[in-house]
């Protein structure tokens, strides 16, 4: 899962950013407006966690704009004004949640959680598929009851398609929302496939049926059918 924060306290982004990487996440931080808007323009995110008071902009602004950009995101507002305007706005434009500062790094990563089990697992805190069973909050894939050894790249990579399950993701939008930034550097994107098999293999070798399925000229797609 990837996200993004946009806190312009470099010392709290900072730990935010420290402190949610630890959970497995992908994460990214920028301290302004305008910087949050090129990567909500440029990339896929599955969380925003906006500060809505930014020095060359409003966060709430740019909730507007990445529901219009990116709808099926998560968005948890942090905010040093504990003000009910600001939260019923924030709200009403689509955010998912409001912390008022200062809080618990803990709780911010529960808060994350639980947006993403809305938004991508129906609530649940398991997704259930065929044999298969996924545990997003520990980064766990069991097959038959036996829990499978993933690298971290591979659970992400497993996550990624499973969130966009029947539809045909690129290689480039592999690479950019496994690796984020660092997809920049590689000459291509031939190691996607390596991941792929390794992938596969793991799932096979323990009984799972073969739903990722190549799609000659385009990505891959995570199909049950």
């Amino acid at each position: 899962m990837k996200i993004l924060v946009v806190e312009d306290e470099l010392d709290l982004k900072n730990s935010i950013l420290t402190f949610i990487k630890q959970d497995g996440f992908l994460c990214e931080g920028v301290s302004k407006y305008e910087h949050a808007l090129e990567k909500v323009n440029l990339y896929e995110f599955d969380c925003f966690i906006i500060d809505i008071t930014l020095p060359d902009g409003n966060g709430l602004d740019l909730i507007n704009k990445i529901k219009q950009i990116q709808p099926q995101a998560g968005i948890i507002i942090i905010s040093a004004k504990n003000s009910l305007e600001d939260k019923i706005t924030g709200l009403d434009l689509g955010a998912d949640d409001y912390l008022t500062k200062p809080f618990h790094l803990a709780e911010l990563n529960s808060r994350i959680n639980s947006v993403l089990r809305r938004r991508f697992y129906q609530g649940k805190d398991e997704i259930k598929l065929n044999e298969m069973m996924i545990l997003p909050d520990r980064h766990e894939l069991l097959i038959k009851e036996n829990k499978i050894d993933l690298t971290k790249r591979e659970f992400d990579l497993l996550m990624y398609l499973v969130t966009n399950k029947e539809k045909v993701i690129t290689k480039e939008a592999i690479a950019e929302h496994i690796w984020g930034d660092d997809s920049n550097s590689f000459d291509n994107f031939d190691f996607i496939y390596t991941h792929i098999k390794n992938l596969r293999k793991k799932i096979s070798d323990y009984g799972g049926g073969d739903y990722i399925k190549s799609i000659y000229g385009l990505g891959y797609k995570f199909t049950l059918e």
